[in-house]
């Protein structure tokens, strides 16, 4: 009876047990470049274990399960662990979810983990870690980020070049796990077509290096500011100490996370003394003109007048001076034109300004010289150049005053006195006689109207109502209709290879500039893909976009058929016709 009434007081011990189920982290806060172990532990032997999704995390090692079981005192314990080794894919806070098991029925779920990811730090060498230790000597794996000057001017060029320096190390592959910000910068990536390994030095160490990414910068306001680290998940293979069968060393698989770290720049603001009146924020050396078509018209003709600065230096980023001319000229808004190239030594080329002009009147004007400043690197001072004086003749046509003449005469009005209207040539006399309306053909008319519009009314009430119930038909022929008016331009040079991706692209910027109210000096692709995805864009849309705007700069100078330009454009009509559907 002793031994039943021991065996119940145990059962009724395990039943009033209380099932434990909780998530340990070895740390809350840790670099980019290291690792974390997360152990979910219960002390009863549950059920269908459900393990986090660790989104922002990769799984390097796991789940690894471990069971201990013991009896101390007549007491006994349980429990089971559920482990993982895992790598931070990006910076910022992180949540790793919560995990489940079911016991007896019931399902327990453990406390979400707050995990913060920082910049990558240094690492402490093991010399017992297989993966750190090397027999041609130590290993070597850097990404530097280069950069051509740290104190430059606003608005003055500076290069970023980000290479990645190895040795005793072979890679295996990357891929981007912080991209770098560049906030208050106009920013723009130059191409590398393909990786190439040349040899360098790392801090006095022979090694190799590749060059992964090229980035001109042009600073947009003054004081410290910050470049955003680039980190990379590298694939490498890394030598140990042992050797196989045939003496040859074993080489262990492994990632790495590397950073080239946060970079400050100290922009220099532009002098304010002797800067001069007009001044638009042009950085560089340019040369600045402005050209008319022609200088003697006839009466109907329009001259172009093309205001242009070329050269090297912010060339997207200030505007051109806009010309006065007389009251008799009427001048219309410009045509912007931009010719420009950007290298790793910054943008060079032309931009320019066209105006059509067309006199109203006969006679001599005079179009004033204009001006035109910028600031020169290398002098460190304000430049200004002053254009020539244009006289426009116009042959002949109405001269200013007899136009006005014309004009007061039009009126019908004495304008010195207001004493006299002027004798009417003609009298117009109206009938004393009056028809009656009743019985009248505009009588019957008008009985007879409601009976002959009412069909027409229902009719075209059927038609709008089965027009308006096509909402997704309308609103596709809206849409391709706005696109095809951003590309109107564009349609025009479908023959013309150069000039067809010039507009395709200043379509492609115009339509951005309308939708999200952005500058040029804002269009980087990082802020269009972050902006279009704020309001609601698909990810392929906006990458198709980004692709299709950085295509345009490469297919100028390469060959290419009708077929392919033709592509292009329907392309271009597609993605916008599909973000003006999805921007909100």
């Amino acid at each position: 009876m002793k031994r039943y009434l021991i065996l119940l007081l145990f059962t009724f011990q395990g039943l009033m047990a209380q099932v434990q189920f909780e998530a340990r982290v070895s740390k809350n806060s840790l670099g980019i470049n290291e690792r974390l172990r997360i152990d979910f532990i219960m002390n009863v032997d549950g059920d269908n274990f459900e393990q986090p999704s660790f989104d922002g995390f990769r799984i390097v090692a796991g789940p690894s399960q471990q069971i201990s079981q013991s009896w101390v005192n007549g007491r006994s314990s349980f429990q089971k662990i559920y482990s993982y080794i895992l790598q931070p894919a990006q910076k910022g806070t992180l949540t790793i979810k919560q995990a489940a098991i079911e016991f007896n029925g019931q399902k327990y779920k453990t406390t979400p983990q707050k995990i913060v990811v920082t910049n990558a730090v240094a690492e402490e060498r093991d010399p017992n870690d297989p993966r750190q230790q090397g027999g041609a000597g130590s290993e070597t794996l850097n990404l530097v980020a280069e950069i051509s000057k740290t104190n430059p001017y606003l608005n003055e060029p500076i290069t970023v070049v980000y290479k990645l320096y190895f040795n005793n190390i072979n890679v295996t592959g990357f891929k981007e796990l912080g991209k770098p910000k560049y906030n208050d910068f106009w920013n723009q990536n130059i191409e590398i077509k393909q990786l190439a390994i040349e040899e360098g030095s790392y801090r006095g160490q022979k090694c190799y290096f590749v060059v992964l990414k090229k980035t001109i910068l042009y600073p947009q306001k003054s004081g410290k500011l910050t470049i955003e680290p680039l980190s990379l998940d590298i694939g490498v293979q890394l030598p140990t100490n042992r050797r196989d069968m045939f003496g040859q060393m074993i080489l262990s698989e492994d990632n790495k996370v590397v950073s080239a770290g946060a970079k400050t720049i100290n922009v220099r603001p532009l002098p304010e003394t002797s800067k001069p009146e007009g001044f638009t924020g042009a950085v560089g050396k340019f040369n600045f003109t402005v050209t008319p078509s022609k200088t003697t018209l006839k009466n109907g003709e329009s001259l172009d007048l093309v205001v242009s600065a070329a050269g090297s230096g912010n060339m997207k980023l200030f505007t051109l001076p806009k010309p006065v001319v007389p009251n008799a000229l009427e001048m219309y808004d410009p045509v912007h034109d931009e010719k420009v190239t950007t290298a790793l030594s910054g943008m060079s080329g032309k931009i320019s300004d066209k105006y059509t002009i067309i006199p109203q009147y006969k006679g001599k004007y005079v179009i004033k010289p204009m001006q035109f400043s910028y600031f020169d690197l290398s002098s460190g001072s304000y430049k200004t150049i002053t254009s020539q004086e244009i006289t426009v003749d116009v042959l002949d046509g109405p001269m200013q005053a007899e136009a006005n003449a014309t004009a007061n005469a039009a009126k019908n009005v004495i304008t010195k006195t207001e004493q006299f209207k002027y004798i009417k040539p003609k009298t117009t006399l109206v009938s004393m006689t009056k028809n009656d309306f009743y019985g009248s053909n505009l009588y019957y008319g008008l009985l007879l109207a409601p009976f002959l519009i009412l069909p027409i009314i229902v009719l075209a009430k059927k038609k709008k109502e089965a027009i308006d119930s096509d909402v997704f038909g309308n609103r596709v022929k809206m849409n391709n209709k706005l696109a095809k008016k951003y590309l109107s331009e564009a349609k025009k040079q479908l023959n013309n290879k150069e000039p067809f991706y010039i507009a395709l692209e200043k379509a492609m910027h115009n339509f951005l500039k309308a939708k999200l109210h952005i500058e040029t000096s804002e269009m980087s692709k990082d802020n269009i893909r972050e902006l279009l995805l704020s309001r609601n864009a698909n990810p392929e849309t906006v990458q198709n976009f980004i692709n299709l705007t950085e295509n345009c700069e490469y297919a100028r100078y390469a060959p290419a058929s009708s077929a392919s330009i033709q592509q292009d454009f329907d392309k271009a009509v597609l993605i916008i016709s599909e973000l003006e559907k999805q921007i909100v």
